[in-house]
């Protein structure tokens, strides 16, 4: 988009000028120089936060405006925020603080507006809303393997001050999950829930199991595939029939299919999708990230089972992650509706990076989004 310059701009004050008394202008200035496009998003078009039609023009450096249609239907009373395409991107006062809902009843005129910072990848993030990090176990025993292992739970930040039941979702891979000293980095979900949590989307247990290490192949395996033969099954009976059980027991949870996920990325992804297929009445939720469809090319989807309508499927792949990714997901979405699995195409949310790669970076930026729509958002 072409950038105006001052005298441009003297023409579009004027024409806004012209046109107020019949429509609502509103100018936007930034404090900081960025490329990605402004939108602005409200009680007018369900918040949803890349409308196009609610996309501003960029009018000179750091400067944007948008005009309301003459033929707007206004609410009385207009709500709405700024960002740059997504809620992790919104904006955020100069301490880097949440802004709250503008507001207006002009329906004519020119507003103008003004935006100190924008977040990047949900952060900053304030210390007092980070969840409690509790270690449930150092060796908690999985009977189903013969073997022990470490697990997680992160509550709320005010858990112990609420008295409320949560939504749970059991994560894999909890090394990678929170873990400033993760080799390969982590999800940072400390610190993104502490960001949801200040804008009231985020308040869930999340139960973070840790892999086997050099087993880790063999547990998030389900049956004979290219990897050999897993242990997949005997994983899943033990998140299923004994964590799950135990953290309904302990913690304050709200232990129905319909509050209760599973999700993981790469092959914690596939044991995820193979817990979903085996235990529907058991998870209502699937958080599914970049996952290894590639060991289990010909997967069976069973459709047998009843009352999954409110069955909630996040997919996400990355476009630079190998050739058959995105294909291989794309796949899986299709199968999963033509086999009725989830019985409301709408259930099935798939997101695209294309320039994703297979790594922690972007399951963490990912992993708001999912948690959000999954959880907190209605149709």
């Amino acid at each position: 988009m072409q950038v105006m310059n001052s005298e441009n701009n003297a023409a579009v004050a004027e024409e806004e000028n012209k046109d107020s008394n019949t429509s609502l202008y509103i100018i936007l200035k930034t404090d900081e120089e960025d490329a990605r496009p402004v939108y602005i998003s409200g009680n007018f078009n369900s918040w949803r936060t890349q409308d196009k039609e609610f996309m501003m023009e960029k009018i000179g450096s750091n400067s944007y405006h948008y005009k309301f249609p003459h033929e707007f239907n206004y609410p009385v009373e207009l709500l709405y925020k700024f960002t740059k395409g997504d809620w992790s991107e919104v904006e955020i006062d100069s301490e880097g603080n949440r802004t709250e809902n503008r507001s207006t009843t002009m329906h004519t005129g020119v507003k103008e507006e003004h935006v100190a910072r924008w977040r990047k990848n949900w952060l900053p993030f304030k210390q007092s809303f980070l969840p409690q990090v509790q270690l449930i176990s150092d060796e908690f025993e999985i009977p189903q393997l013969n073997k022990t292992r470490k697990i997680w739970a992160l509550l709320p930040h005010d858990y112990d001050n609420s008295g409320e039941s949560y939504p749970v979702m059991y994560l894999q891979d909890a090394q990678n999950l929170f873990n400033e000293a993760a080799e390969f980095g982590n999800w940072e979900i400390d610190k993104k829930l502490a960001v949801m949590s200040e804008y009231k989307i985020g308040k869930i247990i999340v139960i973070a199991v840790e892999h086997a290490e050099e087993d880790r192949i063999k547990e998030y395996n389900v049956g004979k595939t290219v990897l050999g033969k897993g242990q997949g099954k005997k994983y899943i009976r033990f998140v299923t029939d004994t964590l799950k059980p135990f953290v309904d027991q302990h913690f304050r949870t709200k232990p129905e299919r319909e509050f209760t996920g599973i999700g993981g990325s790469s092959l914690g992804g596939l044991i995820s999708i193979f817990s979903g297929l085996r235990n529907p009445e058991v998870y209502g939720k699937l958080m599914i990230f970049s996952p290894s469809l590639w060991v289990v090319p010909e997967l069976k989807i069973d459709s047998k089972s009843e009352d999954l309508e409110d069955t909630k499927i996040y997919l996400y792949a990355g476009g630079d992650e190998s050739k058959t990714m995105i294909q291989h997901i794309t796949k899986f979405q299709n199968d999963l509706v033509s086999n009725h699995f989830v019985a409301d195409k709408s259930n099935i949310n798939l997101s695209i990076n294309r320039e994703g790669k297979h790594t922690e970076t972007f399951w963490s930026d990912e992993f708001p989004k999912a948690i959000e729509w999954l959880f907190f958002q209605t149709k």
